[in-house]
This record gives C-alpha cells, sequence and structure tokens, in this order.
C-alpha cells in the first residue's frame, strides 16, 4: 500500500492529537519513506503527521481562549509584487536603499519563512488563498483583464474563506487591492466579506489612462482613448458592503491620487480595527496593498522616502511606514496578544517593469514558477504565541493560510464540499509550536493550465520552464518549454538559483519527484479542473 493512501479520520488538529496512537503508528510505518505525507481524505492534500506538535498547538490555542473568552483576530498584511529580497530581513531593506525596520520588527517579533510559496501572478494567489484551491482547479489561472470576457462566475461555487469565518462569528473585512473580478457575483462583498474598501484593479491598470508620460500613445490619443474607456477596468475607490451595496468614494484622476491610494486605505483599516477591538466578535482583515506593482508614484505628501528616491523605493519604504501603522493600531486597541499576523507578497518581483521593480536573489521573477517568481516573504507574528526570533526554512504555501485560519477559527473542514480537491494544509502546528516543522510535504507550481514543477524538501523537479528571450523579460518575451529528454532536478541547498540539473549526476529523487507530480496530476482525473475562458 502506497503510503499516501493511508486514511486517516479526519485532518484536524484536534482529531490529529487525539488519533496519537494511530498516527504514531503511521510515521513509525513511513520512517524510511522520502515521502512523509498522509492522505486523510481523496479530495485534501496529504498531509506529514506531527503528532505532539500538533497536541502542544491544541492545548496552546485552548489556554489563550480560556484566558480571552474569543476566538483570535487574524490579520493578512499583503503585499503587491515585493521581491523576496526587498525588506531588510530578507537581505534588502537599507543595503538596497530602502529601509524597512517596521517589517523587521515583525520578523523579530515572530517567525521568518524562508520558503514562502506564493502562485506566480497575483490573481491566482489572492483566489487561491480564501479558497484553498489551486488556480487551475477555480479557472482564475491569471489576471482578469481589459477586455477579457469570462464565460463563468468562478466565485459562484466556491465556499471562501470569509464565508466561512462569517458563519462561525467572525467580522470580515478586505481593504486595498482585489483585482479576482469586478463584475457583480464576483467582487469581495459579494463572495462573502462584509466590508470592502479599494480598488478592483492593479495600479498600473489604473493609472495608465491619465500617464501621458508613460503611456503617451493611450492618452494623448482620443480615438485610442475612446476604445480603451469602453473595456477599461473600474478608477474609483469602492466601498462595498454584503449583499451587494457599492459606493464610489472617489475617483483616480491623478497619478497623485494613486500615490496617496495606500495611505488612505490603510486610515480605514486602523478605523475598523478601533471598532472592531469595542466589538465582542473577532475579526478577519486581509489588508492588500496597491503598492508596489508597477507603474509606482510617490505619495505627494510623502515624497522621496527612500535612500535610493527612485519611485519604486520610496513605494518599499511607504509600505514599511504604512505596516507599522498597522501593527501600532493593534498594540493601541491592546489586541495583539489575541492577534494572528502574517506579511506576505502576492508573488515575485515584476522585472518587465524595471527599474520600478523589486529584487529576488532567485532565478525568474513574477509570471514563471522558477524560485524569483513564487518565493516570497513570510512572516507570522503572534504575541505570546509565536516565539520571537525563529526561523524556518520548511515549506510553506501561502494556501495554508486558509486552512490555518479555518483552525483558529475553530471551523472543521467537514463544512467544505467533498466534489472537489482541497490543496491547503494546516499549518497551525507548524506556525504556533517552538521549534515547529512544517505539516506541508509538496509545493506544486503551475502557470495557466499546465503543471510545471514541484518542490519536496530541499529539491524541486521541472518539467516545464519558462524562459526569457531578452534580459529581465520573463512576462512580455518569454517562452513556455518542455525540459527536453529528463526533468531539471535541482537541489536548492546548493543550487537557489537553479542552475545546475543534478538528477542523473549527483541525486537519487528524481523518480521519486516524478512520482509526486504524477500523484498530483490524477487529482484533476476525479476532481476536473473549472475552465472560465482564461487558460
Amino acid at each position: 500500500m502506497k503510503y499516501n493512501s493511508v486514511r486517516l479520520m479526519k485532518s484536524s488538529i484536534p482529531i490529529l492529537a487525539a488519533s496519537l496512537s494511530m498516527s504514531t503508528l503511521v510515521i513509525q510505518s513511513k520512517a524510511e519513506s522520502f515521502d512523509r505525507s498522509v492522505c486523510v481524505k481523496d479530495n485534501f492534500e496529504p498531509a506529514i503527521p506531527r503528532v505532539q506538535q500538533s497536541k502542544d498547538a491544541v492545548e496552546k490555542l485552548a489556554n489563550l481562549q480560556r484566558k480571552t473568552g474569543r476566538k483570535p483576530n487574524i490579520i493578512w498584511i499583503i503585499v503587491d509584487d515585493m521581491g523576496y529580497g526587498d525588506p531588510g530581513c530578507y537581505g534588502g531593506g537599507a543595503a538596497v536603499g530602502a529601509a524597512t525596520p517596521n517589517i523587521d520588527r515583525l520578523a523579530r517579533a515572530g517567525l521568518r519563512l524562508t520558503s514562502c510559496y506564493a502562485q506566480q501572478t497575483c490573481t491566482p494567489t489572492r483566489s487561491a488563498i480564501l479558497t484553498g484551491r489551486l488556480p487551475v482547479r477555480t479557472g482564475l489561472t491569471r489576471p482578469i483583464l481589459a477586455g477579457d470576457k469570462i464565460t463563468k462566475n468562478p466565485w459562484a461555487d466556491e465556499v471562501s474563506l470569509p464565508t466561512l469565518l462569517g458563519e462561525t462569528g467572525y467580522q470580515t473585512l478586505l481593504t486595498g487591492k482585489w483585482h479576482v473580478g469586478e463584475s457583480e457575483g464576483m467582487r469581495p462583498h459579494d463572495v462573502g466579506f462584509d466590508e470592502y474598501y479599494g480598488y478592483y484593479s492593479a495600479q498600473k491598470e489604473i493609472t495608465q489612462a491619465v500617464d501621458a508620460r508613460r503611456y503617451p500613445d493611450l492618452v494623448n490619443n482620443p480615438e485610442m482613448m475612446a476604445a480603451f474607456e469602453a473595456i477599461a477596468p473600474d478608477n474609483h475607490l469602492i466601498h462595498g458592503f454584503k449583499g451587494g451595496k457599492s459606493v464610489e468614494v472617489s475617483q483616480v484622476k491623478s497619478t497623485d491620487d494613486m500615490g496617496r491610494a495606500d495611505a488612505v486605505l490603510v486610515d480605514f483599516t486602523i478605523k475598523k480595527i478601533g471598532e472592531f477591538a469595542k466589538s465582542d466578535k473577532p475579526f478577519f482583515i486581509e489588508h492588500c496593498f496597491m503598492k508596489v506593482h508597477c507603474d509606482n508614484f510617490d505619495n505627494p505628501d510623502m515624497p522621496g522616502l527612500s535612500a535610493s528616491k527612485y519611485a519604486y523605493k520610496n513605494a518599499i519604504v511607504e509600505v514599511d511606514l504604512l505596516t507599522g501603522k498597522i501593527y501600532q493600531a493593534l498594540e493601541d486597541a491592546g489586541i495583539l496578544e489575541n492577534t494572528f499576523i502574517f506579511f506576505t507578497s502576492d508573488n515575485g518581483p515584476q522585472m518587465d517593469a524595471w527599474p520600478d521593480a523589486g529584487y529576488t536573489p532567485f532565478r525568474g521573477a513574477k509570471g514563471t514558477t522558477f524560485e524569483g517568481g513564487v518565493r516570497v516573504p513570510g512572516i507570522a507574528c503572534w504575541k505570546g504565541m509565536i516565539s520571537p526570533g525563529r526561523v524556518s526554512d520548511d515549506v510553506f504555501d501561502l494556501m495554508d493560510l486558509f486552512g490555518t485560519a479555518l483552525n483558529l477559527a475553530g471551523v472543521s473542514s467537514d463544512k467544505l464540499p467533498t466534489d472537489r480537491y482541497y490543496d491547503f494544509i494546516d499549518q497551525t502546528s507548524f506556525l504556533l509550536t517552538d521549534d515547529g516543522k512544517s505539516n506541508r510535504e509538496a509545493v506544486y507550481f503551475w502557470w495557466g493550465s499546465q503543471l510545471m514543477a514541484c518542490r519536496m524538501r530541499e529539491y524541486k523537479e521541472h518539467v516545464k520552464v519558462i524562459i526569457p528571450q531578452s534580459k529581465m523579460q520573463w512576462i512580455d518575451y518569454s517562452t513556455i518549454q518542455d525540459v527536453g529528454l529528463a526533468p531539471w532536478l535541482f537541489n536548492l541547498y546548493i543550487d537557489p538559483k537553479e542552475e545546475m540539473p543534478v538528477g542523473h549526476r549527483r541525486n537519487a529523487w528524481l523518480a521519486t519527484l516524478g512520482g509526486k507530480l504524477k500523484e498530483h496530476g490524477a487529482t484533476f482525473k476525479k476532481y476536473p479542473p473549472k475552465n472560465i475562458g482564461l487558460n
């Protein structure tokens, strides 16, 4: 019997803890296996059983709830297109002309993940963390752009995280960038959030209609502008409410308006934190920065913030400053001890926009499944619950935030439909226990509807790759290629830039990772993916 076909009763931490004797037998039976994961349900991603770690996390959460009398608050802070090497705690910061003292403080106060993975572009990541499912399964495989006509609403049959949290008593808010559909039925306040305050699209999609310097052939050509306006994304700051009501608060009419946007959005989040803190209900906030996605423009009230003085670096410093304000608001409200904070980026830097782009020490960039496109900063902070100063290179997928949030809120995985596959792993015990280990064995990388690669432990195997045809042109001038005679297998510990495949020279795991990819692919036969017209 294959180890990943072993069946346990349930995926939640409490049941793992209660099933100690059974899980111990499973672990012992897998002691010699490279693949340590165990299949809990046919439609759930196999996870690594960590029995004592799970018991410790259960006890830790129970003690906190006895102390506070309520479930913990959850806040995600998501930056747009920040590179792995941008924050100081990841090797950037002041050393590259944009100090990040507040982000660095978060890292010192909690757990800094060095192998945290996103999808390769923004819409896929943003949909995956709210559904717990790979974008290829939901159909949200790339951003919905001006002129796209999708064939169905992908959210219509998805069970979103804010819906599940709302049903258990959480107040839910999304502030900032959405970029997962702006049509009725696809907006944040249509898919489970109680309230939304932000912009549907990315900065560039909004400002290209007002920036004559960067887009003169559009802005200065009335015929072209008329054609664009017929398909252009919404350029308003939207205040939306569950039930469908939407209010246009203001309109972006200049690059200065866009430059001020993040400060306005953070002010709103801070206001809501103050309101929520006075309530007897816990809250879930997903705060999504507009910056540092190109095109970046200085906040005219805070120009030239960075030592570099370049627009991108100024944006990094502003994001850091505003992140500090959010943290301070939680502290001022006296709720840090009962609030789980996670800081990250939705993908790697968009190098096609350089120098309006970030930095990664890895190969590739946004739009690729090389490490530069998918490995991102990931910081988990929770005063009194996550020990300060922790660092881990165990793998973590941003989809795992979905499962972790469910666990923190006490939502059973039994509430999820059985007619679809779920790719998240509950990482509560990894994040909360001292010296915790990841419960995830493998991370899978897709580009659209094409399976590209898999990482297990320190190894990463590619079956397809994205190759630029010119320096830094990882999106606009690149091709997807089959790898040829054999998969490209890299040992990321000795070759983090993925330059020297080792499969037939220095490694015995080529076939093992290949088998893992095949098992993953087989899940799509039983649980077919959706196609909404973006493939």
